[in-house]
């Protein structure tokens, strides 16, 4: 009996050791993967991780599978919103009861307002096509000057795409400033076509499920040559993925290069190319710049930048979806009891698909 419980014992403990020798810890949550390239130098995008660590604002729900990831529900609408009164200053002492939102024009309940300290995760498109040419060495600068000036190394990430016949990652998301302008200053010279919408397309899935304020700021004349997506797939695109897009437009500096003139001589295309993109500007609450010298380059920065600062970040949360997945719903904000405020955000978002 004793040599019989003796064996029984030893067994157990085995058991146990070997269980524990086994036992996988739970693998901590991937870094966003950048996107591939292909054999042909295109890239394309991989998936990205569903579930990534998160900065919420108080009483957002979340899901906890540990104590070191959160999923973000994905009813969650987020509404960037600048508020400017009639002198173009941003009003900043807003409150969650001051802002008014509509669905499909009927009221709807923000559940939460976060103001700019949610981190961004931008995306800069660097044209780098034959049309931008006589602007090349002005775009460099742009966008230097924007990185430096706008990405907060503690909190935000920023990757840097370059657009020309295709679109490629150049720089995955990083803090390094110093790596995404050595990104820029290492770009071949500018050749190729131009396919701005499928480079727009690519950012917009890049940064569809990294948390925080998803940004595309465009460095380019607007102009595409190439691009098989059409601009309402590309504003699909944008909005699915919550994102935000400035554009600064090269258009009016090259016409001062060649006529000393801020419009030149305006052909169709150009216009179509200016209204593309001041189009993917107001559907998605950005804003576009066209400077023609570094004075208003530097205004333009200036202006983005303290609009990032000190945007307000407003949470819906849909209670109820009657509508099918791809539906799309028009929002409306604005001010209450507040004369001559502007107020600039999205203008709608897409049912997700269930």
């Amino acid at each position: 009996m004793k040599f019989g419980l003796t064996i029984s014992l030893l067994l157990t403990a085995v058991c146990g050791v070997l269980a524990q020798s086994g036992r996988v810890k739970p693998a901590e949550t991937p870094t966003p993967k950048p996107v591939a390239r292909t054999g042909t130098g295109a890239y394309v995008p991989t998936q990205l991780p569903s579930t990534v660590p998160v900065d919420l604002p108080v009483g957002a729900p979340t899901s906890k599978d540990d104590d070191s990831v959160i999923k973000v529900e994905s009813a969650l609408v987020p509404i960037p919103a600048s508020v400017i009164d009639v002198h173009g200053r941003s009003i900043a002492n807003l409150r969650l009861d001051d802002f008014e939102l509509k669905i499909d024009g009927k009221p709807a309940e923000v559940s939460e307002l976060s103001r700019a300290e949610t981190p961004i995760r931008l995306a800069l498109l660097f044209d780098n096509s034959s049309s931008v040419l006589i602007a090349r060495d002005f775009e460099k600068e742009a966008a230097m000057r924007f990185l430096r000036r706008v990405i907060r190394p503690e909190k935000d990430l920023a990757a840097l795409f370059s657009v020309a016949t295709v679109s490629r990652l150049e720089q995955p998301f990083t803090r390094e400033i110093s790596a995404l302008v050595q990104a820029i200053q290492l770009f071949p010279p500018p050749e190729g076509a131009t396919a701005l919408l499928e480079g727009i397309i690519l950012a917009a899935d890049y940064v569809r499920d990294v948390s925080g304020r998803r940004v595309v700021v465009i460095v380019s004349d607007g102009d595409d040559t190439k691009s098989d997506s059409t601009l309402q797939e590309t504003v699909r695109s944008l909005l699915v993925a919550n994102c935000q897009v400035y554009v600064v437009k090269t258009t009016d500096f090259e016409n001062y290069k060649r006529t000393g003139s801020r419009r030149g001589n305006a052909n169709l295309r150009q216009l179509a190319a200016e209204r593309r993109m001041q189009e993917i500007a107001d559907q998605t609450g950005g804003a576009v710049y066209s400077p023609i010298d570094e004075r208003e380059l530097d205004d333009a920065f200036r202006q983005i930048s303290a609009e990032l600062a000190q945007q307000y970040i407003l949470s819906y949360y849909p209670e109820s979806e009657s509508g099918r997945g791809g539906e799309f719903r028009q929002i409306s904000l604005g001010v209450r009891n507040r004369q001559n405020l502007t107020v600039r955000t999205r203008k709608g978002y897409y049912v997700p698909k269930k």
